[in-house]
């Protein structure tokens, strides 16, 4: 097939999960892939699978951000699509709030059971740093600023271009994880307000907010997945595909009048909330 045929595509933490299997797809539609990832290995691992580039660069680094787009413009001349992917969820020295977050929901749970009261609490905020805040905010929401900002240099005399952003149920439905939920609530806001600034130059700006899927992310929730899934009316986590094509349908022609909305493949989970 060739719905993104010899379109070229900026995909940024593409070196696993989500932003990897975007990638794949996309290049099985014709896309021409530059692979982005803050670690150097990985992005050359799936530039290489997918006959693409790689750029390493820290997205929440403006600078690292601008270099990587005159990179690509000097390689490619043009940038049709980007996928501002790059993100994390937990990280190492967390293992203490990983398990916070598989045990107290089911405590809760148990004590509601029993007839309450309450006595165990997530208590996750009181306790962050604001390096933790700060990082989070970074990573997620400036890096998406950052990116955007320099693919309309690009995009903005073609008129043309597609930028398509990832948020999460989390940031609509809230969740665990303040911070998170605050970086995904406001890459959403800023999608809707960038998608009517760039219209007037044929430029579509579009969010993905997946549910739960099978990534490196979710790994950590063990004991309570369980919960999760019952409380997804599909019973079960979502696979990367369900992101991946979600991405081509958004890049391509067949969504050529879609422009500030969410998309979210989220097997039903909102409608639990």
């Amino acid at each position: 097939m060739s719905r993104l045929d010899g379109k070229i595509a900026l995909i940024t933490g593409a070196g696993a999960g989500l932003g990897a299997q975007i990638a794949r797809r996309f290049r099985q539609e014709g896309a021409v892939l530059v692979i982005n990832d803050i670690h150097d290995e990985p992005a050359q691992r799936i530039a290489q699978e997918v006959a693409g580039s790689a750029i390493t660069a820290d997205v929440s680094d403006s600078a690292a951000v601008h270099d990587m787009f005159e990179q690509l413009k000097s390689e490619h001349g043009r940038l049709d699509i980007l996928v501002n992917n790059a993100g994390f969820g937990f990280k190492p020295g967390d293992e203490k709030t990983v398990a916070r977050v598989n045990e107290v929901p089911l405590k809760q749970q148990s004590e509601l059971e029993a007839g309450g009261p309450i006595e165990t609490h997530m208590d996750l905020t009181v306790e962050m740093t604001d390096e933790d805040w700060h990082r989070m905010i970074a990573v997620h929401l400036h890096g998406t600023f950052y990116c955007s900002r320099e693919a309309l240099k690009i995009m903005n005399p073609q008129l043309s271009g597609c930028i398509i952003n990832m948020g999460s149920i989390m940031g609509t439905t809230g969740g665990i994880g303040s911070n998170y939920c605050a970086a995904k609530a406001g890459i959403m806001g800023f999608s809707r307000s960038l998608a009517r600034e760039v219209v007037t130059r044929g430029i579509r700006v579009n969010a993905l907010a997946p549910g739960f899927i099978d990534t490196e992310l979710t790994a950590p929730f063990d004991a309570a997945r369980a919960l999760l899934e019952a409380q997804t009316p599909m019973g079960r986590f979502g696979d990367c595909d369900d992101i991946a094509w979600a991405a081509v349908y958004l890049a391509s022609e067949e969504a050529k009048f879609v422009t500030g909305q969410v998309l979210s493949p989220n097997g039903g989970y909102v409608m639990s909330q």
